[in-house]
């Protein structure tokens, strides 16, 4: 029989490695994990819920679109109410995702942005996805800033993203709504130090956090993928995972790249993060359900994993009579997401920026 975790420190009360190791194996393993329903783009809205709650998933990455709650389609406020009473019965977080691709412009793909010369469509989707967060009770309200057009200069692009963003910022502090802004690669923002510049300019304001996507990290930034997550702690308010190969911006599933995840987890749960960890994985529709399962019986192995781990470590500083350094861990175990070198990045097939 296994002894349930407080009745295991009281059963040895000179034993504190016992009550230690355990503190760390729950925090270890609270991982919460979601999905995105962009990797669900072939299924309704209310069957795509329907199918992340069935197989375990704590929340959801719900992301705006035509088939899945269009922010621009009539009787808005009772179709919000209505995917409220559906999350609530299937026991889902909710955190709001604004990439769809062609929702505002059927021919330019995530046109407009904010870098655009009219960006009023983009605002307005924007300050939309506020209120449906709000609506919703969502954790976050994830966007990024868009590819800088060819005509536009470098600093005229950075002028109007952070007005746009300013715009958004004020929206959300009316709804009290937490903002999850996203450095995505081969946008004007794309890795943590663009991310840095932009929170400065506007202020730092308080409501103005951080979308980190772990392959993202993987594919450009030059430290580890562990100590992307330890930098952004203090902001981090939304997360998205998938696997990614150094330099190359393409979702993968879990095995198919190049990160070990266990000290991910980790780190996330050292730095305290509570939120979702939703998988991205929009190229995937194709095989949603299928997809979906392996991912969540993936992460909650490399959770147990990075628990057990954890677990270890914790006894061990706790026999030798030391605290748990919590973050540290071995460089060989960070395998390939340890390289420091600075990533080119590319793009498969065409040379179109992939997401």
């Amino acid at each position: 029989m296994t002894v349930p975790q407080s009745r295991r420190a009281q059963l040895d009360p000179d034993r504190p490695d016992i009550a230690q190791a355990d503190a760390v194996r729950a925090d270890a393993t609270t991982v919460r994990l979601g999905y995105g329903t962009n990797g669900f783009a072939n299924h309704r809205l209310d069957d795509a819920l329907a199918v992340i709650a069935d197989l375990g998933y704590d929340g959801v990455a719900l992301t705006l679109d035509h088939d899945h709650l269009d922010p621009f389609a009539p009787g808005l406020t009772r179709r919000i109410a209505a995917v409220g009473r559906r999350l609530s019965e299937l026991g889902l977080a909710v955190v709001i995702e604004t990439g769809a691709r062609y929702l505002l412009d059927p021919w330019h793909k995530h046109a407009p942005t904010l870098l655009h010369d009219d960006p009023t469509r983009r605002i307005e989707f924007l300050r939309r996805a506020v209120r449906i967060g709000a609506d919703l009770g969502a954790e976050a309200v994830s966007f990024w800033a868009g590819v800088r057009p060819e005509a536009v200069s470098p600093q005229c692009a950075w002028d109007r993203l952070v007005s746009g963003c300013a715009t958004v910022v004020d929206a959300a502090d009316s709804a009290g709504v937490t903002l999850g802004f996203e450095p995505e690669p081969g946008m004007l923002v794309q890795d943590i130090a663009d991310w840095r510049r932009l929170h400065a300019a506007l202020g730092a304001p308080a409501r103005l956090g951080i979308t980190l996507d772990i392959g993202h990290c993987r594919c450009l930034e030059p430290q580890p993928v562990p100590q992307c997550v330890a930098e952004v702690a203090e902001h981090l308010v939304n997360v998205q995972i998938d696997d990614m190969r150094r330099g190359v911006h393409e979702h993968l599933e879990f095995g198919a790249g190049e990160i070990d995840f266990p000290p991910v987890l980790a780190a996330l749960a050292d730095a305290g993060y509570r939120g979702l960890v939703a998988v991205e994985l929009p190229r995937d529709s194709h095989a949603a359900p299928a997809v979906a399962a392996r991912s969540i019986e993936f992460l909650r192995a490399a959770a147990a994993t990075s628990a057990a781990s954890a677990t270890v470590a914790a006894s061990a500083a706790a026999t030798a009579g030391a605290r748990p350094t919590g973050g540290e861990v071995p460089a060989d175990v960070l395998c390939s997401a340890s390289t420091e070198e600075t990533a080119t990045v590319r793009y498969s097939n065409t040379g179109r920026l992939l997401e």
